[in-house]
């Protein structure tokens, strides 16, 4: 059996020296050499008059102007030494080595690896002293996060939040902004300084104020967040979200919403999708949101119904989603390449057709539309699918003479009467090859359709105001008249435009 240089790692506890274990200390107290993250701790000094001799590794910190590279460079030592000698090298880090220290997590990398044989000496860890200093219970759910590395989305808002490694002013202003992501401004916060030390305090203060507690550089201080129980200020999360459509769906909830089935709801989906469309058209970002929360309402709704009849939950959506978007964007999350977007476009349509395969009775081509989409849609599907093997004009004016032809013949079928199936038929092969056209030309005709109807209502409703504050109706004026004021709403819409 291979001897691994070995490297043995004591907590020094959280503060003073009646902190650390007796064991710790007595081993500590023979040593030779001692070799500690920092010198930055109450027992280092403690320590010394005991006769120690240490070696710290702050001059590493003075090097390096982040943290990642201060860890590295100390287990890259740590290594080396006990590379070169046949006794254990002692290795000393405030606290406990496994709370919230980086520089042990990385040697254990290193054992595991084969690299190092590793032992492990407790300590009080300072999450104890910080239990006592703020009188909290963690059993109730708590969170210990680095605050070097923090963002808003890290946290549950329900569970207390203890920072760690919060160093300095930057740090300190970091944290604060993204905790107000997600809270009020004035939500109170604490600050606990060398806790269960001579010198503990617990600093409780607005969060807009965190950082200004921080313009000297400390490193005995956490920050902590309390749990947010007001309701009020959870309605922005998913978890809230999740539990609203639970009720609203419960034998003591809304009568409208237990009714609801995947078949009832259908028309609302379509509807509130056409919503969205036309905040996007307004450029209205308000409503936008508005609009996106119903379509997520929807989504929400048919998860629920899915819970509640076993099938599904929103996990599932969620997990299938994101198993598809990693899946067919192999250029972002695995070894392919996707120089332009019409590359990604490729990839993705090969990808959906591997999976299709075996899936589907009918492998035409033409498969996969849905059948509930409006027709302006399928036929600009129809007609891109089509494409993709090769079945449409290469140019744009054999599509423009086709479009004069099936006009002519559209003309042709309503002057010679013919019956009302033929003329619609005709009228169909005008608007197809009109679809054509705007797939050519890279426009979604359904998009377009859109914004001319909303064009159309708008000015339409300019001149229902302007006739209605000269006390007419459109009973009682001319076409021309009529167009007079529409003419006139142009004018306003180019006026708006040129802003």
């Amino acid at each position: 059996m291979v001897n691994l240089p070995t490297i043995c790692v004591f907590g020094l506890g959280a503060g003073t020296l009646d902190q650390m274990t007796l064991s710790t200390y007595k081993r500590l107290k023979n040593s030779n050499k001692l070799y500690v993250r920092t010198k930055a701790h109450p027992v280092m000094e403690e320590l010394e008059l005991e006769g120690l001799t240490i070696h710290p590794f702050d001059d590493v910190y003075e090097v390096h102007d982040t943290f990642q590279p201060v860890y590295e460079a100390i287990v890259e030592r740590l290594v080396s030494e006990a590379s070169s000698q046949d006794e254990p090298v002692l290795y000393a880090v405030p606290g406990h080595p496994l709370v919230a220290e980086e520089t042990v997590q990385r040697l254990l990398e290193k054992e595991r690896q084969g690299v190092i044989q590793l032992q492990i000496e407790g300590g009080q860890s300072f999450l104890d002293p910080v239990f006592t200093a703020l009188r909290m219970d963690p059993s109730e759910g708590f969170q210990l996060l680095d605050a070097t590395s923090f963002t808003s989305s890290d946290w549950s808002l329900n569970q207390h939040l203890i920072l760690t490694q919060v160093y300095d002013f930057f740090t300190a202003s970091n944290v604060k902004l993204s905790l107000m992501e997600q809270l009020p401004d004035d939500y109170r916060v604490r600050i606990v300084k060398e806790a269960g030390g001579a010198g503990e305090s617990v600093v409780e203060m607005p969060l807009y104020e965190l950082d200004r507690a921080f313009q000297e550089t400390s490193n005995l201080a956490v920050v902590y967040v309390p749990p947010v129980r007001e309701e009020m200020l959870t309605r922005h999360t998913f978890r809230r979200l999740r539990e609203v459509i639970h009720v609203l769906r419960s034998p003591d909830g809304c009568p409208w919403d237990r009714k609801q089935t995947h078949q009832s709801l259908k028309k609302y989906l379509l509807e509130e999708a056409y919503e969205v469309l036309e905040a996007i058209d307004e450029d209205d970002d308000d409503h936008l949101i508005e609009e996106l929360g119903d379509v997520l309402l929807q989504v929400m709704l048919h998860s629920q119904i899915g819970e509640d009849e076993g099938y599904f939950t929103i996990d599932d959506v969620i997990k299938t989603l994101t198993d598809k978007m990693i899946r067919r964007h192999p250029h972002v999350f695995s070894t392919a390449t996707a120089e332009t977007s019409e590359d990604v476009v490729t990839n993705w349509d090969e990808i959906k057709k591997q999976e299709k395969q075996g899936k589907e009775n009918d492998q035409s081509e033409l498969t996969g539309i849905p059948k509930s989409m409006p027709a302006l849609m399928v036929s600009y599907e129809l007609q891109k699918k089509a494409a993709k093997v090769g079945f449409s004009w290469e140019t744009a004016a054999p599509m423009w003479q086709k479009l004069e032809e099936e006009i002519w013949e559209w003309k042709e079928a309503i002057s010679e009467q013919h019956d009302e199936s033929d003329i619609k038929k005709e009228l169909g092969d005008v608007l197809f090859i009109v679809v054509n056209l705007a797939r050519f030309y890279r426009l979604q005709p359904e998009e377009a359709l859109q914004m001319t109807n909303t064009k159309f209502k708008k000015r339409f409703m300019h001149i229902e105001k302007r006739l209605l504050e000269q006390g007419q109706t459109m009973n009682d004026v001319s076409l021309e008249a009529m167009d007079r004021f529409w003419d006139e709403a142009k004018q306003l819409e180019r006026e708006s435009e040129g802003e």
